[in-house]
């Protein structure tokens, strides 16, 4: 079958953005024998237009929108982004009568609510590189799309799971669709790599366990190395390992580490860690290894707040983490996320001064917390009668704990100063 792929993300927050996720759906969906084509929002003039011409010289039997963000995070200035996708499967529906489905970070988390808003036909939630080419092969087929694991029907009622696969071994790792996209002479280009799936902390407010489970599953660290070895060979000199927290397991990224330091590739790297859990080996392995830069998400240093944001580290363990990657010339990014269940004065100006005492390279201050569905945030949010229980909660929608406005601005925006 002919299946066309779009990147429906316009944003450019922070550093260039590759459409990883699509891109090894896309490997995934050639493997299994099918046509492909795709086109990339962010590197068009004119996404819609892009979108009607493809549709005109390609034909496609199938049309995937990967949905990578659904708003800009950001309670003073939201932006809800699927306003911007709208049109885009518009266009879609306009040209063709191609089944519809959506997929991506994003769609993961609010499924029904983004099928209702966007009005496409199905869904995909889980590995898409494993979900997307058999609900492929099923509409082929002729055969009921709705009872394939991880599908999501429009109209249908009954929560539906994400489908996780047991092992990543074996699956696309890079397609050749991103050459076209990743110039490696490019100064701010850090390359994506997923070495690890899934995320067992069950942090309060946290979106991951919805869009990759809660169980952690690892590629072979010899194989991510080999592909990190290929990308120098290319001539990448940057990457970014996007895995929710790199050190857990630690005996995994040490044995990553390792992996990529034997093969010699000549490549810098960075990553996000949980400030539990990194040893002094491991923070040696990491800078032999390559890495260059971390980001370093403790979001509170009051031990009350971090209690209620269920993290398993105390202001001790991040300030540990954080001296020892310093000590090891590894560059930290430090993140604050303020205003929570149980945030005070005083307890914004315990985590002012404890991310001060760190002495980071760079500092990031959010206030408010997005409320996501299914998580422990958005059940204390419905029972203080901050959220109605119907609230599907796709537009964007935050807890800010009383008491706290106007000073917090203030306060912000004087420490900024």
């Amino acid at each position: 079958m002919r299946v066309l792929l779009i990147s429906s993300n316009t944003e450019r927050i922070n550093m260039v953005t590759l459409p990883l996720g699509l891109d090894l759906v896309a490997g995934a969906t050639r493997r299994a024998g099918h046509e492909v084509a795709v086109v990339d929002a962010l590197r068009e003039p004119d996404p819609v237009l892009a979108i009607e011409r493809s549709i005109a010289s390609f034909h496609p039997d199938v049309i995937g929108v990967s949905i990578r963000n659904i708003d800009n995070q950001d309670r003073d200035a939201p932006r809800f982004l699927l306003e911007q996708v709208r049109p885009l499967v518009a266009a879609c529906r306009a040209a063709s009568h191609a089944p519809i489905v959506l997929g991506g970070a994003g769609f993961s988390i609010f499924p029904d609510a983004v099928l209702r808003y966007l009005g496409a036909d199905l869904g995909v939630r889980g590995d898409g590189e494993v979900v997307f080419p058999e609900l492929i092969r099923r509409i082929e087929a002729g055969e009921d799309p709705s009872s394939t694991p991880g599908v999501h029907v429009a109209g249908h009622t009954g929560a539906t799971e994400p489908s996780f696969s047991e092992e990543l071994s074996g699956m696309p790792q890079w397609d050749e669709l991103l050459e076209t996209v990743a110039d490696p002479a490019a100064p701010d280009l850090w390359v994506p790599i997923q070495a690890r799936r899934g995320c067992p902390n069950d942090c309060s407010y946290c979106s991951t366990a919805l869009i990759q489970g809660r169980r952690i599953r690892a590629r072979p660290a010899g194989e991510v190395a080999d592909y990190v070895a290929r990308l120098a060979a290319a001539g990448y000199r940057r990457a970014y390992f996007v895995d929710n927290s790199f050190n857990i397991p630690e005996p995994y990224a040490l044995e990553l580490c390792r992996a990529l330091r034997w093969r010699g590739p000549g490549l810098e790297w960075r990553c996000i860690v949980y400030s539990q859990h990194l040893g002094e080996e491991l923070a040696a392995a990491m800078a032999d290894a390559g890495c260059v830069e971390v980001s370093l998400g403790f979001e509170s240093g009051s031990p009350a707040v971090l209690r209620e944001m269920n993290k398993r580290f105390t202001p001790r363990d991040v300030r540990e983490v954080s001296d020892r990657l310093a000590s090891h010339g590894i560059r930290r990014i430090g993140f604050l996320l303020l205003g929570g269940p149980g945030e005070t004065r005083e307890t914004v100006e315990e985590s002012l001064a404890f991310a001060s005492s760190l002495h980071l390279d760079t500092l990031r201050i959010t206030v408010g917390i997005r409320i996501y569905p299914a998580t422990p945030l958005a059940r204390r949010a419905i029972e203080e009668g901050i959220v109605r229980p119907d609230n599907d909660l796709l537009l964007p929608t935050f807890y800010l704990a009383p008491g706290l406005e106007p000073w917090i601005h203030e306060r912000i925006r004087g420490l900024a100063a």
